[in-house]
């Protein structure tokens, strides 16, 4: 069995949402509370993570726009709300990803999932949008180059297309980010036309999904294309945003995955890149029941698929 870190700190609670809001704290109490009833929560490493420093936030975000959000509260953007301690959490939740490629390092842990709030793959170097403040995957790339890994892949599975992500390293050929996501659709970007550019020509590789796409159409993108730009890229470190927004039962998306599609992604994931640090990071889901569902099938193959 693989030792798999499961990381969360009750400040994520603490980014606290206007009522009615889907982005709400009741998604990780769904989480914690169906893991604890599970026969998987023994197994399971839990790991309290610390915040991400101001340095490894500004890897990725501008100086302006990180000191803008230490003071602002309120709608950002019309999707975007800032509470009292909305970019503490958010700090925190970039320092789960940072905590879980150390553990990963030093050999504590084999793979990750950092179940955290806000989430991160919408926000861009310098703003904050949908839901998203500080981009927690892209700051755990930068990191873990930091700490020595040179090639980074990023795979998005959210049903809502990982705006921030590609934009910020659309540049990079060191990290690679391939994406699938409902098209068109929320933000807008995601098409299989883009690709990168300059150096970083060829290092982003998006799969968009027509509405009521299920698993068969997973599958292919998955098991058949995934293990194709893996061999590609070589990647030293695999990061996930894990959103299950592309669930069948979720209220944001017409996206058609069951718990069974579900199982398939995470494994071709896993299988797709043996041998190194595996992390994924929360991103979306939004339906209570098929998201702590979702969760536990992706923990129960961590622990088990080889």
């Amino acid at each position: 069995m693989k030792k798999v870190g499961f990381l969360y700190d009750d400040i994520f609670l603490e980014h606290q949402m206007p009522p009615g809001h889907p982005e709400s704290g009741d998604r990780l109490i769904a989480i914690n509370n169906a893991l604890r009833r599970s026969k998987l929560w023994g197994s399971l490493i839990k790991i309290q993570p610390g915040k991400a420093d101001k340095k490894d936030i500004l890897a990725v975000h501008t100086r302006k726009y990180y000191e803008e959000m230490l003071t602002f509260t309120g709608f950002y953007d019309g999707d975007t709300y800032v509470s009292e301690r909305s970019v503490e959490a958010a700090h925190f939740a970039a320092g789960a990803v940072i905590e879980a490629i150390e553990k990963c390092t030093d050999a504590t842990l084999d793979r990750a999932f950092c179940a955290v709030r806000p989430p991160g793959h919408h926000a861009e170097a310098d703003r904050a949008m949908g839901f998203c403040i500080f981009n927690n995957v892209a700051i755990g790339a930068r990191y873990a180059q930091k700490a020595g890994y040179k090639n980074v892949l990023i795979i998005d599975f959210d049903v809502h297309h990982g705006n921030g992500t590609q934009h910020i390293f659309e540049d990079d050929d060191s990290v690679f980010y391939f994406s699938t996501h409902q098209y068109p659709h929320y933000p807008g970007t995601g098409s299989d036309m883009e690709h990168g550019r300059g150096h970083g020509t060829g290092f982003t590789y998006n799969i968009p999904m027509h509405y009521g796409a299920g698993d068969k159409d997973y599958f292919a993108a998955f098991h058949d294309y995934l293990p194709l730009q893996v061999k590609k890229c070589r990647p030293d470190i695999l990061l996930v945003s894990a959103g299950y927004d592309l669930h069948a039962g979720d209220p944001l998306a017409g996206i058609r995955v069951t718990n069974e599609g579900i199982r398939s992604i995470v494994r071709s994931i896993l299988q797709a890149c043996p041998g190194i640090p595996q992390i994924f990071c929360l991103e979306g889901g939004y339906n209570l029941t098929s998201l702590s569902e979702s969760v536990l099938i992706t923990l129960e193959e961590m622990l088990t698929c080889e």
